[in-house]
């Protein structure tokens, strides 16, 4: 069974290759041994006392899989389509930035590995590389633009434009960070990759950005000054709406209330996050907050989810629970860093295959029959 196919028999033999760590656990630990201490602080921790960080891996050990048997689960097909785009499992690339920090050409190799698998790279804002420059280098594979809000909103509007003119298939506005949350990680190592430029190659490519600069004013610090918004409302949603013929998904939805306004706003999808815990602390995990939101928005609204997905059985729960698909992040800054792009090709091929094989060992041979899964509650203690 390939990363790429989306039917595979389970008769087929499963290679580890040389000495990637197997599990996420194993991955961070070396990665931590791998890089310096500021970048991995930076990578790992979450906001404030980081009990919103450990909530999202605890929302998933609070379900139990219910699995049927006597299926015939020789074959699974992992495919999904989602505005009409077929990809080859329910996994997307979730957007990073900075990843400089850790690799020398990270964008074109994350890009790269998404393509390979037929699944949507999601490219953060704060890119070593622009959105023309990510999408000349991988011409192929499906690619959807992940936009944090600018205070100068002709900025927003302008990257939006520019991700259609380069065939981004959707646009993900990120609405949880209109200012950077209370990181202690980073405050201890006085560490800031945006500081160092990691994550400005879309803003100093972009006209609106460059019109917008004051005389003198550094580059960077107009940067920092464009992302703190913290007046970021509907109406720019709204706005974006008219001005883009993309999909639009917001990423960062909790609240019910929330998702029925986006649909009402002309939203596509959401993208049910928080942001992996490193925005707000003491916040619901997004996992908690999935099944409502699905609720609200009805069975057939695209909802992604993103926040602690580390393993096949993670996909599993999410998709049982009304996720369509999920993001896939942290753990694959950590293949970037010690194998660089073949690491994340391993760290990716080998949750495709857990996910196949957990669908099979739950007696579901397609996304559809995940969804219909039984999943149990443990009870509280």
């Amino acid at each position: 069974m390939t990363a790429s196919s989306k039917k595979g028999s389970f008769l087929e033999h499963i290679t580890i290759q040389d000495s990637f760590p197997i599990g996420t656990v194993q991955l961070e630990a070396a990665a931590k041994h791998a890089l310096p201490a500021e970048v991995f602080g930076h990578i790992r921790s979450g906001a404030g006392g980081e009990e919103t960080l450990r909530k999202n891996r605890e929302a998933f050990e609070k379900y139990s899989i219910v699995p049927r048997f006597l299926r015939n689960v020789s074959e699974v097909d992992t495919s999904i389509r989602i505005l009409g785009k077929e990809y080859a499992s329910p996994l997307m690339v979730a957007p990073i930035g900075h990843l400089k920090m850790v690799h020398e050409e990270p964008d074109f190799a994350v890009a790269n590995v998404a393509a390979s698998m037929n699944i949507p790279y999601i490219q953060s804002t704060v890119t070593a590389r622009s959105i023309e420059e990510v999408s000349e280098a991988v011409p192929h594979g499906p690619k959807w633009f992940q936009l944090y809000w600018s205070h100068n909103d002709a900025i927003s509007y302008s990257m939006a434009e520019r991700a259609e003119k380069a065939g981004y298939e959707a646009i993900v506005v990120t609405v949880d960070t209109m200012i950077l949350g209370w990181r202690e990680d980073d405050m201890r190592h006085q560490y800031s990759p945006l500081k160092k430029g990691y994550g400005k190659a879309n803003y100093v490519q972009d006209p609106a950005f460059q019109e917008g600069l004051k005389d003198g004013q550094d580059e960077i610090e107009s940067i920092i000054e464009n992302l703190h918004h913290p007046s970021l409302h509907w109406d720019n949603i709204t706005e974006l709406r008219q001005r883009t013929k993309l999909p639009i998904f917001l990423k960062g939805i909790l609240h019910p209330e929330d998702a029925k306004q986006a649909i009402n706003a002309g939203i596509d999808g959401i993208i049910v996050s928080n942001h992996g815990g490193r925005q707000m602390d003491g916040i619901i995990p997004s996992l908690e907050a999935l099944p409502a939101i699905r609720e609200a928005v009805g069975p057939d609204f695209p909802l992604l989810l993103d926040s602690g997905i580390r393993r096949g059985a993670d996909v599993i729960k999410a998709l049982a629970l009304g996720a369509d698909a999920i993001l896939f992040g942290r753990p694959y800054t950590y293949a970037l860093a010690l194998q660089g792009e073949a690491g994340v090709q391993k760290i990716f091929a080998n949750l495709a295959q857990e996910v196949a094989v957990s669908m099979a060992l739950s007696g579901a041979k397609s996304i559809e029959e995940v969804k219909q899964l039984t999943l149990k509650i443990a009870a509280d203690n």
